[in-house]
Order: structure tokens, then C-alpha cells, then sequence
């Protein structure tokens, strides 16, 4: 059987890097490896309005049910709000009223802070997990506050 070459002038290489043109939705993005801030599925601005509301509502009411992923998102949120009530200067109290949206609860923060958590370094909300949620099955927790 006689071998047969063919001229390389008409073999063509498939075509392997061949993209088409990058739509608004297909720009590469960067991956979420190693960070760590809770989204929320929420754009940036609603997720701070839902965390300063949660804040908020607990220091009222000291304790307050929500959903688990929402729960510890806001624990960290609640004891940098007591970590500042602690500090009880000026400036922390400017930084707590620009967080909290009652102006009247920050004041009874801050003078409640220190005596009941003076001896506690962190730690200042518990997270219980409860049954879930009738319509979609959610998990749920209470936050309240040690």
C-alpha cells in the first residue's frame, strides 16, 4: 500500500481558540474565593439597609427571629455596635448613629453597654437555630442578645 502525502499548503488546523465577541453578561469576572462577607443574594446598598434595620431591631427589642444566613451575617454587625457602646467616646457614638437608625436607642445603648457587658470581651448575641420556615422550608434562628 503506497503511502500518500498531501501537500501541506491545503490542510487547515482546526480552529481551537476561536471565541465570539464578549456580551455585557460573559465579562470575566474575578472569583469569590476567600471572601467572606455575606451577599446576601442583595446588591451592596440593600444589604447594608437590611443589616442596619436587623441591628437596630435587635438592640430594641433584644431578641428577634430571622433566617440563619441573615442571623450570622448580622452578629458580627450587633457586637461591633456594642464593641463601640463600650468605648463610649464621642466619636464611637457619631459611628454608632451613623449605623443605628434611632437616635434615642443609641443613647440608651451606650449608657447600658458597659455594665452589662464591661466584663465580656465579644461574644455579645447568641444564634439558636429553630424549626423552619411554613412557606419555603427556610432555615430559621433566633438572635438575641447575652
Amino acid at each position: 500500500m503506497k503511502k500518500v502525502f498531501h501537500s501541506l499548503a491545503n490542510y487547515q488546523l482546526p480552529i481551537t481558540n476561536y471565541q465570539l465577541p464578549i456580551t455585557l453578561y460573559q465579562l470575566p469576572t474575578a472569583m469569590r474565593h476567600r471572601c467572606r462577607v455575606p451577599q446576601l443574594n442583595k446588591p451592596a446598598d440593600q444589604r447594608r439597609a437590611l443589616l442596619r434595620s436587623l441591628t437596630t431591631e435587635l438592640i430594641r427589642h433584644g431578641k428577634i427571629t430571622t433566617t440563619l444566613a441573615r442571623a450570622k451575617a448580622l452578629r458580627s454587625e450587633a457586637d461591633k455596635m456594642i464593641t463601640l457602646a463600650k468605648d463610649g467616646s464621642l466619636a464611637a457614638r457619631r459611628q454608632a448613629m451613623g449605623f443605628i437608625y434611632d437616635k434615642q436607642l443609641v443613647h440608651a445603648l451606650f449608657e447600658a453597654a458597659q455594665e452589662r457587658y464591661g466584663s465580656r470581651n465579644g461574644g455579645y448575641t447568641r444564634v439558636v437555630r429553630t424549626v423552619p420556615r411554613q412557606g419555603d422550608n427556610s432555615e430559621m434562628a433566633i438572635v438575641e442578645l447575652v
